[in-house]
């Protein structure tokens, strides 16, 4: 498959296991992917900048800079999806991986089809809930929503937003005064089964509401329901 080919989607691996690294792109090439590798932490901005990746897989061990760093460098700039690849498999280290911007997280050793199943699901762009079919917009007082641009701001002012945060408020913006369920949020915006422990949603909750200046202690604008789920509240945006 050609790389010229405007549908093929460009992958940027950063792996210092040369060997894993080389196995992983024979792979995902085989599987269609254009693929570009890259060794250091402290290399990989120069390279997005240059290549333009529609996602990136990010091991944390990294000579030069963590994958944290990393991530967290990269998140002004770079909105597509972060998929991290980690011997850890901790709770504190998958928390501070979301916290920090990463889309998904996926514990080393990995199986092949199992990381291709990840890439598809992050890079796939289900259609969500559409409260304006003509313009694709939703507006609630300050706040501003466009899917085409996948751009929102509040008050006049952007909100930068990961490619996953903005397809969690784009879903409970467009369903604003009904209660989403957990199972249904994980679905629609993760692209999986809700395995009953993942705490992703929750952590991307509560990135929107820093990022949306809502109240962290009491939410105001996207409200916990406990035993149901989340709420979006369409008059909470003056």
């Amino acid at each position: 498959m050609s790389n010229n080919n405007s549908n093929v989607k460009k992958i940027l691996l950063v792996e210092d296991d040369r060997q894993l690294s080389d196995l992983v792109t024979d792979f995902l090439t085989s599987e269609g992917f254009h693929v570009k590798q890259e060794f250091r932490g402290d290399t990989v901005a120069k390279r997005v900048k240059l290549f333009s990746p529609d996602l990136i897989i990010l091991d944390v061990m990294l000579p030069g800079k963590d994958g944290f760093g990393v991530c967290r460098d990269l998140r002004p700039e770079f909105t597509g999806p972060v998929l991290m690849l980690t011997a850890k498999s901790t709770d504190f280290d998958q928390v501070l991986g979301l916290e920090i911007g990463a889309d998904d997280y996926v514990i080393k050793p990995v199986e092949p089809r199992v990381l291709l199943a990840r890439i598809n699901a992050l890079l796939r762009r289900g259609e969500l809930p559409n409260q304006s079919e003509g313009t694709g917009e939703i507006n609630y007082g300050g706040l501003h929503i466009n899917k085409a641009s996948r751009k929102v701001t509040l008050q006049d002012e952007n909100v930068d937003l990961t490619s996953q945060e903005f397809d969690l408020l784009w879903l409970l913006a467009g369903k604003a005064g009904e209660v989403q369920n957990r199972d249904y949020i994980y679905k629609a915006v993760i692209g999986r089964e809700y395995d009953g422990l993942d705490r992703s949603v929750d952590v991307r909750i509560s990135r929107l509401r820093k990022k949306l200046q809502d109240d962290t202690e009491t939410p105001f604008r996207i409200k916990t329901i406990w035993g149901q789920g989340y709420l979006f509240v369409p008059d909470a945006w003056s």
